[in-house]
């Protein structure tokens, strides 16, 4: 099992409550930190309150150096270290993080901390202190051997990844050769609507394809049309790695404040992750 730094008795609000029990050791994390985003400079997105509580849950954003069209770098804005902040892996950041953050809050009794924690899997096993583990640009990454071969570990010890914000022919083929880093003999399958994960805590039978906040009016990104919700599976059927190609659920969550930005694929995209965290914390 994954290294876990919370005890949780989870009991949803939503009809079923499910407690679940986890022993978990008492290692020491790296303390919270916050970068410069793509997005959002540092700063600008106010901290919650309880930005430096201990809790039970942290949503762990990964860390990961720029890939082939890693445009901030290109257009000049940032060709430096990516641990430093201001590549993709900041897209969102970190506002979609605490929108979510409230709705897990609002939805569940996970005890969580309102802020995200980054985590880079570079950092020796500081990475093993959490079950879930999140990234967006998933198609545009320039994830290293030595990443690959610390995500293999973590997820065989029962850690989980949420893959995000991949579009078109493209994308999904840098993420699939990405992933051959980490499992070169797991194949990428489709989720079946019956698995497991999509009925955690919501029914989401009837799932859609979920635009960026940029692609509204078109309705999808490069030649991405039409949402596929994929995993790699570990030899019990376990989802490891969930997929969600042609969809920015990050997106979903960043704008959920925006009435610009249609309810509908922000409500879809935050019981869609809530799923899936109650999903890592049991499976």
């Amino acid at each position: 099992m994954v290294r876990r730094k919370w005890i949780g008795r989870i009991v949803l609000l939503t009809g079923c409550a499910a407690a679940l029990l986890t022993t978990l050791h008492a290692f020491q994390t790296r303390p919270f930190h916050e970068y410069p985003g793509v997005e959002y400079s540092l700063g600008e997105i106010p901290l919650p309150a309880d930005w430096n509580q201990p809790a039970e849950f942290s949503f762990v954003r990964l860390m990961f150096p720029g890939g082939w069209n890693d445009g901030y770098c290109s257009t000049g804005r940032f060709c430096g270290d990516f641990r430093l902040g201001l590549s993709l892996w900041t897209q969102d950041y970190p506002r979609a993080d605490r929108h979510f953050l409230s709705a897990v809050r609002r939805l569940t009794r996970i005890d969580t901390r309102s802020v995200e924690q980054v985590v880079n899997l570079e950092d020796g096993d500081e990475a093993y202190n959490y079950p879930w583990v999140y990234a967006v640009q998933v198609g545009e990454w320039g994830l290293t051997p030595a990443e690959g071969k610390v995500m293999r570990d973590y997820l065989l010890r029962g850690g989980f990844f949420m893959a995000d914000d991949l579009h078109g022919t493209t994308e999904r083929q840098v993420f699939a050769d990405s992933m051959k880093l980490v499992f070169p003999d797991r194949p990428i399958v489709e989720l079946d609507s019956s698995d497991a994960i999509f009925h955690t805590a919501f029914d989401l039978d009837d799932r859609y394809q979920i635009p960026g906040q940029a692609h509204l009016r078109l309705g999808y990104k490069a030649d991405g049309i039409g949402g596929h919700w994929q995993a790699i599976l570990d030899d019990k059927g376990r989802v490891m790695i969930a997929i969600t190609t042609n969809s920015d659920v990050g997106d979903s969550w960043e704008y959920a404040d925006d009435p610009y930005y249609p309810e509908r694929f922000s409500a879809l995209g935050i019981r869609l992750g809530v799923n899936y965290i109650l999903y890592a914390m049991t499976h």
